[in-house]
């Protein structure tokens, strides 16, 4: 199949194909005589995998790291992917029908009750767990799931509204200088609320600010909060950890 057939039966752009292509994550080794590109059965395959990993938040980046690795076995990975997506969805739609039910709340149309207004929320769940075991160790992350895991919903939900706070509060200052007074003032408590959950030394703490900038997904929910917040935690981390060793 030629690249405009394959961009049309998959759902993305001609250029993303050709984007593929150039970093090496989908290079079709056939080609016409005229030099086009010419997609196989087994490039169509890898395709799909890489959309899978899309869907799912993988960066390009891991993407090719994954799909390149001797190891990889995509009956595997297939197996992985439909594990994960059935809970993606049971999420989604708990969170839906908890849209519908405040709406009908808003209306008048039913009593709403505290349990129910943060059903599908589930701050339990860390998509980027192995990263983190591989760059900070199993003990930090295994401490971290206990601790979390130990605790009520209600303390849970607290603890992720907690984390979304300190998120705005430093969204407000992000255009202030990184090391100045006020930024590590939230910088240390940002360092505090980790520790709540896991045991993070300064080095540590430091590593994972320059993994928000590196990592596109963290950049991605960071500056949810603030363009150009995941840039400016990175520097005020490094600062924070750099003044305290």
């Amino acid at each position: 199949m030629k690249v405009k057939e394959v961009a049309d039966l998959a759902g993305v752009s001609v250029r993303t194909l050709h984007h593929y292509d150039e970093i090496g994550l989908l290079s079709p080794k056939e080609r016409e005589e005229s030099g086009y590109r010419v997609y196989t059965h087994t490039d169509l395959e890898k395709l799909q995998q890489i959309l899978f990993f899309k869907e799912l938040g993988f960066p390009l980046k891991k993407i090719k790291e994954i799909i390149n690795d001797s190891s990889f076995n995509q009956k595997e990975a297939l197996e992985n992917h439909y594990k994960l997506l059935l809970d993606k969805r049971r999420r989604i739609d708990s969170l839906i029908g908890t849209v519908e039910k405040t709406i009908q709340y808003k209306k008048g149309e039913i009593v709403m009750t505290d349990e129910e207004r943060f059903a599908g929320f589930d701050f339990s769940e860390n998509p980027y767990e192995q990263e983190a075991r591989d760059l900070w160790g199993e003990k930090t992350v295994n401490d971290s799931n206990a601790k979390i895991g130990g605790m009520s919903k209600q303390q849970q939900q607290e603890l992720g509204e907690e984390f979304n706070e300190i998120y705005r509060k430093l969204a407000e200052i992000r255009h202030e200088a990184p090391d100045s007074e006020d930024a590590q003032k939230r910088i240390e408590e940002w360092y505090d609320y980790l520790n709540k959950i896991g045991d993070y030394s300064l080095d540590a703490f430091k590593g994972l600010g320059q993994m928000y900038v590196d990592d596109e997904r963290f950049t991605k929910n960071i500056d949810k909060f603030g363009e150009g917040l995941a840039v400016f935690m990175r520097d005020a981390m490094a600062y924070y950890s750099d003044m305290h060793q």
